[in-house]
């Protein structure tokens, strides 16, 4: 592993950007790229997406792929990519801190999906990916794409079967989704990703609401919890592949288009692998007991999702925006029907 000490140290070796251009225009592209994924679920979330591009692009350009922490907190992500520290970064808006107007929409904001197909639906039919880009661009940062991973469930050391059951349990989970539960005696704690197990093992923790159950399994938090509650906060993650503006304009445009390709390959993937996870270990796993609160009582948790979507909008014209569309785009999905949605009034 990299630490950040030895990673600032080769940095200060370089050569001075003006005495090296002549060496660098003929040189091989490299860039280092962070994931706020730790290293078991990176090897599914990212690594296939990075080791298919360098195979491909070869002795143009090669990404270091880094896990969560590995360069710099993942809280930082956002400052380090925007200072060139780090050329690219995989990550929610949420999670990386990044201060934009979007930044609570990434991750698990509450019941803005229903399934992973709803957030690329949202970002390249319903406006998303425009206002992201303008948000972004501000900032230096190109916004490349965005994806859905898995939606968003408790995994416990104790059951919960009813909202009480809620009450006072210390989660690991994402900022937004954090704020929206704290209203029903959640308690959000921050950790480092990798520290999660043991915390929960400790009693640090009573439990976690950062994933569905493929992840539970994948990185072995079903290892140390018990129970896995089949409501869920949100359908599906939203998270995007960020790079630094100016190393992104610095690449030819085949480069760039290779890049998007093995993004879109890496969203792909994740879809069938989560949407097949997801069903396979709550119908086949042996290690969590499912747990579910009744319909009538999570009513009460996704009305309460609608005044906070309200809530959102009201701090600024661009969160107003982005709830406006999430609204029509679900007012839309219902219209539908099945098997878009259903059981809805």
């Amino acid at each position: 592993m990299t630490t950040r000490r030895k990673f600032i140290k080769g940095a200060a070796v370089l050569p001075a950007a003006g005495l090296a251009a002549p060496a660098l225009a003929q040189s091989k592209i490299t860039w280092r790229l962070q994931t706020y994924a730790g290293a078991a679920l990176a090897e599914h979330v990212i690594k296939p997406a990075i080791d298919s591009f360098n195979k491909i692009a070869g002795d143009e350009m090669q990404i270091e792929l880094y896990f969560a922490d590995q360069l710099v907190p993942t809280g930082e992500l956002f400052q380090a990519m925007q200072r060139g520290t780090i050329d690219a970064v995989q990550s929610d808006d949420d999670s990386m801190a990044s201060p934009t107007d979007v930044t609570v929409f990434g991750g698990y904001f509450p019941f803005a999906s229903r399934y992973s197909l709803d957030v690329p639906v949202l970002f390249n039919q319903y406006g998303l990916n425009e206002i992201w880009d303008e948000e972004y661009s501000a900032l230096g940062v190109k916004h490349i794409s965005a994806g859905a991973w898995d939606p968003c469930h408790f995994a416990t050391k104790e059951p919960i079967r009813s909202l009480k059951d809620l009450e006072g349990k210390r989660v690991f989970t994402f900022p937004t989704a954090g704020r929206f539960m704290s209203q029903f005696g959640v308690i959000p704690v921050n950790l480092p990703w990798e520290d999660i197990e043991v915390a929960v093992q400790t009693g640090e923790l009573d439990g976690i609401a950062w994933s569905g159950i493929t992840e539970d399994y994948t990185v072995g938090w079903a290892d140390v919890t018990n129970y896995f509650l089949t409501n869920n906060i949100s359908g599906a993650w939203a998270g995007s592949f960020f790079a630094n503006m100016e190393r992104w304009n610095e690449l030819p445009p085949n480069l760039q288009e290779l890049l998007r390709v093995c993004m879109d390959q890496s969203h792909y993937y994740r879809q069938w692998w989560y949407w097949g996870g997801e069903a396979d270990l709550r119908v086949n796993g042996t290690k969590m007991e499912l747990t579910t609160i009744p319909d009538e009582e999570w009513q009460t948790v996704e009305d309460a999702a609608l005044k906070f979507w309200d809530e959102i909008a009201a701090e600024s014209p661009t969160k107003a925006k982005v709830v406006e569309i999430l609204k029509k785009y679900n007012a839309d999905m219902v219209k539908a029907g099945r098997p878009y949605r259903y059981g809805q009034s």
